[in-house]
């Protein structure tokens, strides 16, 4: 083969290889475009003011179907619940993986476990708090549903946090050590700050995975107008599965709202964490 022959085939696959690539990018942003249209134009004519000002309100009653504004506080309490078990508890773990043990015989099953448990699809989570809080505890209650959230966040931010610490270079760690910082200072003054804003891109990520969850919150919360955590407990989400898989037309298009604004807040929050760690770069 001559070398210009060889140049020629190689020029062909590598053109080749980049139509299937902007290919397949055009399929996926066709996608995300075809369900984000949908979402906007079916759920858009159902928001209102109502939305937010009224509670669900069952079918021949006035108002009906209401709003969703218990069920918007309910996802911000259940989400901000296990927000505060998980972060703690994924950011010392992956802290731990990342700078204190990093091959001992200990730390390769935490990562392995860690690997699996992000994995679990949900409704098995679910069964586990229903099994483990909602019946010893004897009804469905918020801090079951927080927890349910949280088991789903906690192996996400653990492996996030790990290795975003390991791509802050050895260096930092070293001159640290040597102007006579100990370990933890060191940790917490210099790698964490360098790898803050990928760490809090994990963080939320395992956020918005939680709040937009609901096959653990129909084992463990079910669904209710209350806010009373030791009872059953509105949720987003469970609210628009109720609502979707109805007969009824109005809750059905109140269901597509709920969609929307469950989207746009995970877009505002993904949004709002990388405009702020643009500008801490």
């Amino acid at each position: 083969m001559t070398p210009s022959t060889h140049n020629s085939l190689a020029a062909a696959k590598s053109r080749l290889m980049f139509a299937l690539c902007a290919l397949s990018t055009t399929a996926i942003l066709a996608l995300l475009i075809l369900a984000i249209a949908t979402t906007i134009s079916t759920g858009a004519h159902s928001l209102n003011r109502d939305f937010f000002r009224l509670n669900p309100i069952p079918p021949g009653m006035d108002h009906s179907p209401g709003g969703m504004r218990s069920a918007l506080l309910g996802t911000a309490i259940l989400v901000t619940l296990a927000s505060l078990l998980a972060i703690p508890i994924g950011l010392l773990t992956g802290i731990y993986l990342a700078e204190y043990d990093t091959t001992s015989h200990l730390a390769t099953p935490v990562r392995f476990v860690c690997d699996v448990l992000a994995g679990v699809p949900s409704i098995v989570v679910g069964i586990l708090g229903y099994e483990l809080l909602v019946r010893p505890l004897g009804s469905f209650n918020a801090w079951a549903g927080a927890a349910a959230l949280a088991f789903l966040m906690i192996p996400i931010i653990a492996r996030t946090t790990e290795e975003m610490l390991r791509l802050v270079p050895a260096s930092y760690r070293e001159a640290s050590m040597a102007l006579g910082a100990g370990k933890a200072k060191t940790i917490f003054q210099i790698v964490i700050p360098a790898a803050a804003g990928t760490v809090t891109t994990g963080i939320m990520l395992a956020i918005a995975r939680a709040a937009g969850e609901t096959a653990p919150l129909l084992f463990t919360t079910l669904l209710s107008q209350s806010l009373n955590p030791n009872q059953p407990f509105p949720s987003l989400t469970v609210q628009i599965f109720d609502y979707a898989t109805g007969a009824s037309r109005p809750q059905q298009s109140l269901a597509w709202a709920g969609i929307l604004v469950l989207v746009s807040l995970i877009f505002v929050m993904n949004l709002g964490v990388r405009l702020a760690t643009r500008a801490r770069r």
